[in-house]
């Protein structure tokens, strides 16, 4: 690596952060649009149970087949991904999923709404392991924690923005040309996530050597920075069965399933948790629905930036897990309570979802390639499975008792449980 052909290391800095500008705030607010199309059905159920004449189970069940399709063809759409580029297949997700989402309108059955969710997962399924696959070819693993903590705050950024915007979208625009409440909701949720698709096929590069807002010095200073990260791994593999067939994988989409548990039990039910404790507007539930979605971004910036500053990962894991579990166990005593409600839903949000960035910058560390795309996609894969458990455990857990208290004991026990799987992960190969 000669100075002519990189750039001198005390540049790589401003470089990275060139290359932050360009990709990440975009991926963001694609993620942001994602999971709201994704969570949106939580708010929609306020209104959606009683025009449609749908239980609690029916509800769940139909907010859990999204996970399904999603689990399905998380694999074969990230390896499609990577032979297509990820210009053509992100865009390719986006459109499709926002289509579904707006479709959502026009249910009228549950089988219906069962067999929408099922093909909106279906549609979603690889975004996010695509997206984690497409930062590795452009950052080194020493910067990861913090380039994902940036991309994955669109995930508390949905609630804290589609919080009260669903809720005014609710209450604004019911009955408005003959449509209710929750139709529009999902009419108008959806259309940001096809205007970004449209978007992603022109703004996003597929590599450093397809960014024509790189120079070839800069462009050469990635592959040499990046050659250097792939030398340092230990042992790295990269065929298909090698990330398939990876027992640090499966333990990584153990981990993953006690994470999604939390997020998706807060995520689709924190309204009802919060009307629960005597708040009826809609729209003071999204402005409540936000605070807890604040503080995740918070922890995520925070946990992201000292995990990668200390080149440490798993106590960034496991301390905001058992702080996380305790938060979750404690909110069963005060369902009463708005604000204590909201304070420990906050707590559990800020360190679970907090610790995510750090999580996901753990496959790259021993994967490359075509075993880190399958890695990353399978590890996601068996985490939503907790989509289907989550959902359909917390409906059955309200519609058999009216509480939620058995199954949020139940996610406790589970973020502590996975934390001994961090523990078992080798220090020497995920701390790099």
């Amino acid at each position: 690596m000669s100075a002519t052909t990189t750039l001198p290391d005390d540049d790589h800095a401003s470089l990275f952060r060139k290359v932050t500008w360009r990709l990440v705030p975009f991926l963001c607010f694609c993620y942001l649009a994602a999971y709201l199309d994704r969570i949106n059905v939580g708010f929609a159920r306020l209104q959606m149970l009683d025009d449609l004449g749908f239980s609690e189970a029916t509800f769940g069940l139909g907010a859990g087949l999204f996970f399904l399709g999603y689990i399905l063809l998380e694999v074969p759409s990230n390896l499609a991904l990577q032979r297509v580029g990820a210009r053509l297949w992100i865009a390719r997700i986006m459109l499709t999923w926002g289509i579904l989402s707006a479709c959502t309108l026009l249910v009228k059955t549950p089988l219906q709404f069962h067999i929408l969710r099922f093909f909106l997962g279906a549609a979603e399924a690889g975004f996010l392991p695509g997206v984690l696959f497409y930062l590795t070819q452009w950052f080194p693993s020493q910067r990861r924690g913090r380039i994902i903590a940036l991309f994955m705050i669109g995930l508390p950024l949905s609630s804290v923005i589609g919080g009260p915007l669903s809720g005014w979208i609710m209450k604004a625009a019911h009955d408005l040309h003959g449509l209710h409440g929750w139709q529009w909701l999902f009419l108008l949720e959806g259309l940001p996530s096809i205007a970004l698709g449209i978007l992603a096929f022109w703004c996003l590069p597929d590599s450093p050597r397809h960014a024509r807002w790189l120079n070839e010095q800069e462009r050469a200073t990635i592959d040499a920075v990046l050659a250097q990260d792939q030398a340092e791994m230990p042992a790295a593999r990269h065929r298909f069965r090698d990330g398939f067939w990876n027992l640090k994988v499966w333990m990584l989409g153990g981990i993953d399933f006690s994470i999604l548990l939390t997020a998706y039990a807060l995520g689709f039910w924190m309204p009802t948790f919060i009307k629960a404790t005597g708040i009826s507007d809609a729209f003071h539930i999204g402005l409540l629905t936000a605070l807890p979605s604040v503080a995740a971004l918070i922890g995520m910036l925070a946990i992201g930036a000292s995990s990668d500053r200390h080149r440490e990962r798993r106590w960034h894991i496991i301390i905001p897990f058992v702080i996380g579990a305790v938060a979750m166990a404690g909110s069963t005593f005060f369902t009463h309570s708005t604000w204590a409600t909201v304070l420990l839903f906050s707590i559990a949000q800020a360190m679970v979802i907090g610790a995510v960035p750090v999580f996901f910058s753990l496959p790259a560390t021993f994967l490359k390639g075509t075993a880190a795309a399958t890695g990353f996609a399978l590890a996601c894969s068996l985490a939503n499975i907790a989509g289907l458990v989550s959902n359909s455990v917390m409906g059955f857990a309200m519609q058999l008792s009216g509480q939620a208290g058995g199954a949020m004991w139940f996610f406790a026990v589970c973020l502590l449980a996975s934390s001994l799987l961090v523990v078992a992960l080798p220090a020497k190969v995920v701390n790099r």
